[in-house]
């Protein structure tokens, strides 16, 4: 016996540490490939479906191996759950030493700095955001790590967080007076010194981009790295290995240059009436898009003459404030800093005027107050390939959806990675006596004005027989508010709506009160967790396909299209069966878990390609029947 199948063994590692522990096949079966693609330093992709114990089939031989590990993830949550629990569980099981560190990004790190800058200059902080700053500060006397996630007094969306924390673009680095006190150096030195690191996604592309540059190095050399929630990868790696120019970055260049101009560079008049002037012209460009957030193509709307003036204009207010902050160079570390800034941002501005680039993606998003410009490269396959050949690295890629249609053709491609093994591993639960697919008959059609009364009328019984313990998913904001508006008249439940709190907290409002219904969109069809009869009904409008306005599918799909290949097989369905299937994981999350799945649209059984969608999907017992379903969910709520 291998020492990874002695520890899933019944006297193993896991039997001690887990009550009624019993050894699962499937589990084994993912743990020897992940201990046989650390061995051989190769690529491994694992569909390993709910239930199935992914987390401990990639920990135990990642910490058998006794090599430095990079475990990263999808969300914050998963992040703190594997540090918090689930690491410190198996290392007190396995009595090892090996040192385990947390690693977030930039922006989850209080700043010294930045809070002594605007503990002299609070007069520009309005009341909600002034009493925010007080319980910071507060709190910045007793925290060792400096990790604002500890701030429960403090809302996570709180407008207070950019002037307490740093951005790559104004840290002073080894140039702040607190460098030695600094929470991300410490954070980082930990990682460098840990033989586990837990960090997510997002900071670990932004490193892998920074060390394509030649100067990043935030997350340290590793012999095993493991992906969880890999299914997001492609996406995420896209972007970091773009460009991005923001009129956010523009504004805060613009409030930092106000407030030296306050504190020590009071004699250069010229200062604030130039970080003024290009403040409002940043504004005046933002007015130029819709005022509900949206994406588009960049290409064609740099043609559009008004856009092209306000864009022009941009790049001369740009090149004045940059012009006055160059005569204060050396008069202290924050000016250089502000200089360098302006210097980066123009430097960007130049990356998004030149839209005739092949091979890549122009496009813009906006939102409620800011315009984002990407330039995104259509394939990182060739990047990133490269990068994990020349590790010399294991590399474990898993996620509950990453296969469509058994096959994992769709996620390898995306990252090169022809070479790797795979693996599926079914989930555990018994689908077909856990749950029930509905998909209803004669709704009226998406574009139908009638579509969210329909949708309401639908949910209503169900509702009912579940007493609240009910997710409704969208593909869109305005289906979302239409059909809360018509149940807010109609029925007695609390309604819990995505954008009118935080994320968290209506999570928690939903788990405290059983007769809620949550209403979200996209943020909800993964990485949210409720468990047993507090969910017992997901409804989905219908099926997630990506808006055919999106501007980097557009411009994925021609790519595909001058190769010969078909978009809607190769990137449109692969996409959408992923996105469902996250949404269908909500339902079943234990094998006690019971409850209903509501799909309202019927091209799942009217289209040939429906039957990718269900054949990827669990197999659950299929009604078309609402009154069948709601009989089900009664009988639940009556045991």
């Amino acid at each position: 016996m291998s020492p990874v199948e002695l520890a899933f063994s019944r006297s193993g590692i896991l039997s001690k540490v887990l009550t009624g522990y019993s050894p699962r096949q499937a589990q084994i079966d993912m743990a020897l490939e992940v201990e046989l693609a650390i061995e051989q330093q190769s690529s491994l992709v694992v569909e390993a479906g709910t239930g199935t114990g992914k987390t401990f089939a990639y920990l135990l031989p990642a910490l058998l191996s006794e090599k430095k590990v990079i475990v990263s993830t999808g969300t914050k949550n998963l992040q703190e759950q594997l540090f918090h629990k689930d690491i410190p569980l198996l290392r007190k099981a396995m009595a090892t030493s090996a040192q385990i560190a947390l690693l977030k990004g930039r922006a989850n790190y209080l700043c010294h700095y930045r809070l002594e800058l605007y503990t002299q200059e609070r007069g520009q902080l309005d009341a909600a955001m002034l009493a925010d700053f007080v319980n910071v500060k507060k709190w910045s006397t007793s925290t060792q790590s400096g990790d604002i996630g500890e701030l429960v007094n403090v809302a996570e969306d709180s407008a207070i967080f950019p002037y307490v924390t740093s951005t790559v673009d104004n840290c002073l680095a080894k140039d702040c007076p607190h460098i030695d006190d600094c929470y991300l150096v410490k954070a980082r030195k930990k990682a460098i010194d840990a033989d586990v690191v837990v960090v997510n996604h997002h900071l670990f592309f932004a490193d892998m981009a920074l060390k394509d540059t030649g100067f990043g190095e935030l997350i340290p050399k590793a012999d095993v790295v493991v992906f969880d929630e890999a299914h997001q990868i492609p996406d995420i790696a896209s972007d970091y290995f773009g460009e991005a120019f923001s009129t956010r970055q523009i504004i805060d260049l613009c409030s930092d240059v106000k407030q030296l101009f306050r504190t020590s560079l009071a004699d250069v008049k010229q200062l604030e009436k130039a970080a003024e002037k290009l403040q409002k012209t940043a504004q005046e460009f933002r007015l130029l898009f819709h005022h509900d957030p949206e994406r588009g193509n960049w290409r064609e709307k740099l043609q559009l003459p008004r856009m092209s003036r306000a864009f022009a204009n941009l790049k001369t207010d740009l090149d004045f404030l940059y012009q006055v902050i160059k005569l204060c160079l050396s008069r202290s570390e924050a000016t250089d800093n502000c200089f360098e800034r302006a210097v980066n941002i123009l430097a960007k501005y130049d990356v998004m005027a030149n839209i005739e680039q092949n091979g890549m993606s122009f496009w813009y998003e906006t939102t409620r107050r800011h315009v984002v410009l990407h330039l995104t490269p259509l394939s990182v396959a060739d990047k990133f390939s490269t990068f994990v050949e020349a590790s010399g690295a294991g590399w474990i890629f898993t996620s509950a959806t990453i296969a469509v249609n058994d096959g994992f053709e769709h996620f390898t491609s995306q990252l090169g990675l022809s070479q790797a093994q795979t693996l599926l591993v079914d989930s555990p639960f018994d689908y077909l006596a856990q749950s029930q697919l509905v998909v209803p008959r004669y709704l009226p059609d998406a574009a139908h004005h009638n579509r969210a009364q329909a949708l309401a009328d639908l949910a209503q019984p169900l509702i009912a027989a579940s007493h609240g313990a009910c997710f409704m998913l969208f593909t869109s904001y305005r289906m979302l508010n239409q059909v809360a508006e018509i149940l807010a008249d109609q029925i007695e439940n609390p309604l819990l709506v995505q954008g009118q709190m935080s994320k968290r907290k209506l999570l928690d409002e939903f788990i405290d009160n059983s007769e809620a219904v949550l209403l979200a969109t996209a943020s909800f069809w993964e990485g949210v967790d409720v468990r047993g009869d507090k969910l017992t009904c997901v409804i989905i409008d219908k099926l997630p396909f990506a808006s055919p306005d999106d501007p980097m599918l557009q411009a994925r799909s021609e790519d595909v299209r001058r190769q010969g290949g078909d978009p809607f097989s190769e990137i449109q369905l692969p996409q959408a069966v992923i996105a469902l299937k996250q949404g269908v994981g909500r339902l079943i999350r234990d094998v006690t878990d019971q409850g209903v799945m509501v799909i309202c649209d019927d091209r799942l059984v009217s289209r040939p390609y429906g039957q990718v969608f269900l054949k990827s999907l669990p197999d659950m017992r299929r009604s078309r029947d609402i009154n069948h379903a709601s009989k089900f969910l009664t009988s639940l709520h009556s045991q």
